[in-house]
């Protein structure tokens, strides 16, 4: 993990994800993604009761099929920063090209009764630096 550029994750395409077409399946498209935006949200700062986040939306956008051996760059960003949501955008980009967009959309929510919970400012704070 780079410690300047939280927000950047490289891949190379595993064979293990590649569909019988030469290209790699649609959904490991989204658990590259969420990898990405795991090791992303380990820089967030700490906060104390600190609320827990649940996935509400998931959505990929494809322009081109990566393939085996390939390499991609994973860029996390912030789209939106609700009171109480963050839309995050990932681009998994190959060369100078965009193969694929995903996008997720997480609530806060209080860790014992799951209600949804306000964003804490600390991390609104620290997103707001990575919002496209």
């Amino acid at each position: 993990m780079d410690e300047l550029h939280p927000e950047r994750t490289e891949l190379r395409v595993p064979y293990r994800d590649i569909d019988m077409h030469g290209r790699m399946h649609t959904a490991a498209y989204i658990e590259h993604a969420e990898e990405a935006l795991a090791r992303f949200w380990q820089y967030r700062p700490e906060v104390a009761n600190e609320p827990a986040y649940v996935v509400r939306k998931v959505g990929c956008t494809f322009y081109r099929g990566l393939r085996n051996g390939e390499t991609a760059d994973l860029v996390v960003r912030a789209a939106k920063i609700g009171g109480k949501s963050i839309g995050f955008n990932v681009a998994v980009q190959s060369g100078n090209q965009i193969a694929a967009e995903v996008e997720l959309l997480w609530t806060a929510v209080h860790r014992v009764s799951g209600e949804p919970a306000p964003l804490p400012e600390a991390t609104r704070d620290w997103l707001f630096s990575f919002l496209d």
